[in-house]
Formats: C-alpha cells, structure tokens, sequence
C-alpha cells in the first residue's frame, strides 16, 4: 500500500499537520490537542470508520504517538492529554516500544485460517474433501464447509480446489513481518513481541486498518526551532523524488531553509565515508581470512537482526559508523553547538538515534512523510522554490538509498583504492531473507563475502516513512546517481574525517 493515497495516509497525515500547526502557534496545547480529533472528523458522519466514536477513539491515540506518547491503557481510566507536559519539551527522545498496535484501531483479522468462499462449485469431485487429513471438510446445501475445530491448517484443501475457491486468511502484518513479532492478545487483536521486533516499519504500512503506528518528534523538533536553537537538517539519500518528479535537491534544501533550519547536509556525505570504511575493513580483515565475511551497518533493523538472533555474527558487523551519525558528526565538527535532524524514509532510525552512544549526535529523527506535513503546516510548495546549492556528495554515497547500492559502492571503492583484490558481494533485502542470509552465513555457506542487509524490501526507499511506490524511487535514485559528477569519493577526504563507531 506504500505509495498509495489511502483514507490509512490522508489520516494519519491529518494528524501529523494538526500537531505540526500547534506547534507552531498554541497557546493552550492541551485544549487544542483535545480538539483534534473533532475537527479531523466534524459533524456526526464518520470519515475511515463505521463509528464516529470509534473514528474518535483511533484519532486520539493516534494524536498521543504523534505528540510522542505511548497508548493509553485499556484497563485504566487515563485522560486523552495526560502526560503532555512530558512532550511540550523540545528535547524528548522515543521510549520503546517504538511500534504500537491502537487496540481500538485493529480489525482483529485471522491469524492463520482456510475457509471456503461463495466461488465453491460444490463438485461431484470434492477433492478437498478427499485429501483433508483430518475430516475437516464437509458438504453443507451442496458446497463445502471446514470446520475450523478440526482444522489444522494444512493447505491440501486450497491446493487442490480448481476453482481456488478456498482463501487462506491471514493477517497482513504478520505476513509483513520478517521476525514473527506479531502475535495476538486475549481478544484475538494483533499485538507485537518487543523482544522479537527489530522496528522495521513493514509491520505499519502493511495494516490496511492503519491499526500500528510509530511515534513522532514532529512536536519537539518544531518546539526547538522556535526556541532559536541552531538546527541542521541531515538529509537521507532516498529522498531524491519524494516530494514529486521534478523536484531537485536544491530545491529541498531551500524549503527546509525556509522552515527555519540552519543549514542542510546531504547524509549520501556520510556514506561516503562508511564506503571507504568499509572496503578498507573487508581489504585488511575479510580478503586477508581474518574475518569469515562482513556485515554492512547502515541498516539498523539488519544490525539489529543480527544481533538478536544471529550474536555469533556481532563481530562481524562492520565497526564503520551508519551514515546518519557520521553525517551528524561531520556537522557538529562544523557547528558545535547545533541540534541535527536526520530526515529519512525509516522508522528504525528513530531508536537508533535513542541509542546513548548516538543521542549526543542525532537529535531527532522524522520521515519523509512527516516532512511532508511539515510543509503542509507552513504552506510552503516546494515546487515554487528556485533551489540553492547542495552538498558534494558522490554517486557511491546516493546509492545507499536503493537495495544493493550499499554492497555497490564498497566494490567500487575497493576496485578503485586496492586494485586485485577480489570481492564478493552478497546482499540480502526484507527481514525474511536477511535471516536467511545470516543462517548461511553462521552455517559457514558465505565466506569471504561482503553481505549488505536491508530490512526493508528494496532498501531505504521502501522504508516506513517514504511518499512514494517503490518502483518509482528506484528510478529516481538511479536517475540522480548517474548524473552525479564524482562516483567515488576521495580516499584524501576520507582519511580526513575517518572516525570509528563507539560502543
């Protein structure tokens, strides 16, 4: 549904530019959060849901992620505004869990069940009948009917209808989720394990009820702008055709000047960086068989898959910073006593930035599409702005933006700067095939390789935050990194702001 404008997007875009508008000009925040949920949904009539109670209830909740809040208790009598002191701040960071599941949002769908649909022929054959192990399958006023007690989810029904009559129902976001992190509470509804989620986001823009959202630093971020702080936004590579087909990143950059940031970075700066890092580490660790293989450390969902359930892989996970925090120490090496902003399309960035050894260099994390609101909030069209000049970053750092342009640029790198090394590239995309990249690779089936993760399937640009249909920014991307001038960075540049990641 990624890419698609869906009642899920138009509401929760709502919400993003309401918090976005009272951050700005308030001067009774709790009366006007309050308000919110009344002026997205006016009048009697529901807008997404059959109730306007029920429209009411998810707007609420969805206006306390989005201020930065966890979900109120079901069980406790808890006020819409409580604990809104705690985000009228403009230095709050996300407390896990970051992914949420809005109880009164959730349809409640199947977990895992077969049941025949009114394409049933009701044929003399019955072959689901025959080959069900069980029994399950009966004929009811001439067509079949499971019975779901003696059912055990076998499958040989639907693979033997002729007319495909028989569903598989499922829930969406378990099927999204690469970990098995989504399971269900005592009313059937989806919930999600924290020690299983990796915070990949797949799990939110897969729910066709919008019932799983993250939270949001739109608030605080604003809040610290207006205080007069120096903020400086760090941009990630994949929002190269974002925020429409011809828009450029100049112009980007002058929109977000005129929201009020002090300067912009292009974070493809900071990949540049972890590719030299990088090739550097596989050259001197991997080629020479000190290391089995290496494990790139831009993702933080693949970084953190591997540390969950993969720890024998730990010390194999490049020690390079991720781009973000390289990108932010570059800019605070320039402006020491600013606030950064990365401004991506993922949402695992937003606990990456929590992390302590990183909170002293990103200061806040928002999406594509919460920029998006942002705008919207200000009235600002970024199509009427002329442009300004953006940073000089290479086509190996724009890259990382896409599934693959990661491992791309650590080759091109290496092929320039230790010429007759070999390499061998690997690259896994989706949280299922990173885990089975990781399993042969613990099982010794990758040796010698360079394997790139992404949790996302198609890399960055399919992240949780993103605008746009996946195939459409693949082409954006690859559009802007071959018109890029320099392809590879400097080695020069390189051992000048070389830097290793901290614990």
């Amino acid at each position: 549904m990624r890419g698609l404008e869906t009642d899920v997007r138009r509401l929760r875009k709502a919400v993003f530019v309401r918090i976005a508008e009272i951050a700005y000009h308030t001067d009774n925040l709790i009366d006007d959060i309050e308000a919110i949920p009344y002026e997205i949904t006016d009048g009697e009539t529901p807008h997404f849901c059959e109730s306007i109670y029920r429209e009411h209830e998810i707007t609420r909740e969805r206006v306390r992620l989005a201020m930065g809040l966890s979900l109120r208790p079901e069980d406790k009598p808890v006020h819409a505004t409580q604990g809104i002191e705690n985000s009228d701040i403009d230095e709050k960071y996300y407390e896990p869990p970051l992914m949420q599941v809005i109880p009164s949002a959730c349809n409640a769908c199947e977990a895992n069940m077969y049941e025949v649909s009114n394409q049933c022929k009701g044929c003399v054959a019955h072959p689901c009948r025959e080959v069900c192990p069980r029994g399950a399958i009966s004929m009811i006023n001439g067509k079949s009917y499971i019975d779901q007690s003696k059912c055990i989810k076998c499958g040989k029904c639907k693979q033997h209808c002729p007319y495909d009559a028989i569903a598989h129902k499922t829930r969406p976001c378990a099927v999204a989720c690469g970990v098995g992190a989504i399971e269900s509470d005592e009313h059937g509804r989806a919930k999600i394990n924290p020690d299983k989620c990796v915070s990949c986001g797949m799990c939110m823009v897969s729910c066709p009820f919008g019932a799983i959202a993250d939270k949001s630093q739109i608030y605080q971020l604003i809040h610290c702008m207006k205080s007069g702080k120096q903020v400086i936004a760090a941009v990630a590579p994949a929002i190269i055709g974002q925020f429409g087909k011809f828009i450029t990143p100049g112009q980007i950059k002058e929109a977000l000047l005129k929201l009020g940031f002090a300067d912009v970075y292009e974070v493809a700066i900071g990949a540049d960086e972890g590719c030299m890092e990088e090739a550097k580490h596989y050259v001197e660790e991997v080629a020479t068989g000190k290391l089995p293989f290496l494990l790139t450390s831009c993702c933080p969902s693949w970084a953190m898959l591997a540390k969950k359930y993969f720890p024998e892989t730990i010390d194999k996970i490049s020690n390079s910073l991720t781009p973000m925090v390289a990108t932010a120490r570059r800019i605070k090496e320039d402006y020491p006593d600013s606030k950064v902003v990365f401004i991506g399309p993922c949402a695992a960035k937003k606990l990456e930035a929590s992390r302590k050894s990183v909170r002293s260099d990103v200061d806040f994390v928002i999406t594509f599409e919460e920029l998006d609101a942002i705008f919207t909030a200000r009235h600002i069209h970024i199509e009427d702005c002329k442009g300004v000049p953006m940073t000089d970053a290479t086509g190996a750092g724009r890259g990382y933006a896409v599934a693959g342009g990661v491992a791309k640029a650590i080759e091109s790198c290496i092929k320039e700067y230790y010429p007759g090394t070999e390499v061998h590239i690997e690259h896994a995309e989706s949280l299922a095939e990173c885990k089975k990249m990781l399993a042969l690779a613990k099982a010794g089936k990758k040796n010698g390789c360079l394997i790139e993760g992404m949790g996302c399937p198609g890399g960055c640009i399919a992240g949780a935050g993103t605008n746009i249909p996946i195939n459409q920014a693949i082409l954006e991307v690859h559009k802007f990194v071959s018109s890029t001038q320099k392809q590879v960075p400097d080695q020069e540049n390189f051992e000048m702001h070389h830097v290793v990641k901290g614990d």
